[in-house]
């Protein structure tokens, strides 16, 4: 019998599609959701299901960002055949991906055992939701927002790129919220750290969710509730990019820092009177 039914695997979907990519923790999120439906966060086979559903919103930045990643790609094979094409901004993004990518890839291998195991409580996930907001607030605040992207470079990436290992290690404080709280810091403006953290979360998050998959399937959640999950996720998620992306350009983070307080809060207030279990 699949450790979660299909009703489950919707909800779960609807959760990480809209998650993800905002600044309030899709793992949190994913995990509240589970404990509330009585789903073991650290059963193996829901910690996998967790990370395959991720692709389905990484295929959501896939089909929304096509044309851009159609031109850095692009770019990136032109610069291997021809050193005058290495010049090239896109060229160079391409690259800084790649590299931006590796930390996250080698503390993610090397500390597995504590994300899936000690690290995955829930009181982790409420601590993280409340000191990840005070970063977002004070990050907000203390930016600039003076540079596009267009003028990001290495070091730009590299900070941002680490700063997604601040999410793996903690869930709760939100990889879209860690990144974008480091751009804003570097003074990129609020679009353009929003581009930015959509950009690095693509083989980050797509290489967990292959790496999981194993895990998924062999374990007992069941292809038709993965099938299911990561459906629903793609469809939400590419709506909630296209939300998120008009509402930065006009405003602050202020209201994903207040939701994140509310929740992280409430999360406390669950577990300390034994509603949810850690």
């Amino acid at each position: 019998m699949s450790a979660i039914s299909l009703g489950q695997a919707t909800i779960l979907g609807i959760v990480e599609g809209i998650t993800e990519f905002l600044p309030i923790s899709s793992t949190g999120h994913l995990k509240i959701a589970e404990g509330l439906m009585g789903i073991p966060v650290d059963d193996p086979s829901v910690v996998g299901f967790s990370a395959v559903i991720q692709v389905g919103a990484i295929a959501a930045v896939l089909v929304y960002f096509s044309k851009d990643i159609a031109r850095i790609v692009t770019a990136w094979v032109r610069g291997l055949a021809d050193k005058e094409q290495r010049y090239h901004h896109d060229y160079k993004f391409a690259w800084w991906i790649i590299f931006a990518t590796a930390p996250i890839v080698v503390v993610g291998l090397a500390a597995k055992p504590l994300i899936d195991g000690p690290l995955a409580s829930l009181w982790v996930v409420a601590v993280s939701l409340l000191v990840g907001s005070g970063v977002m607030w004070a990050a907000d605040r203390m930016g600039r927002h003076k540079r596009g992207e267009d003028d990001t470079d290495l070091r730009d990436t590299m900070l941002v790129g680490s700063a997604q290992i601040l999410a793996l290690l903690f869930p709760g404080f939100s990889r879209s919220g860690a990144t974008m709280s480091t751009a804003l810091m570097l003074d990129l403006d609020r679009v353009a750290a929003t581009r930015l953290s959509f950009y690095l979360g693509i083989p980050a998050l797509t290489g967990a969710g292959l790496y999981e998959l194993k895990d998924a399937v062999g374990t007992g959640a069941g292809a038709a509730p993965l099938v299911v999950g990561t459906a629903v996720s793609f469809g939400v998620a590419y709506a909630s990019i296209a939300w998120l992306l008009k509402y930065v350009a006009r405003h602050s983070f202020n209201a994903f820092v207040v939701y994140r307080v509310v929740v992280g809060v409430l999360l406390l207030g669950l577990l300390a009177t034994g509603v949810l279990s850690a």
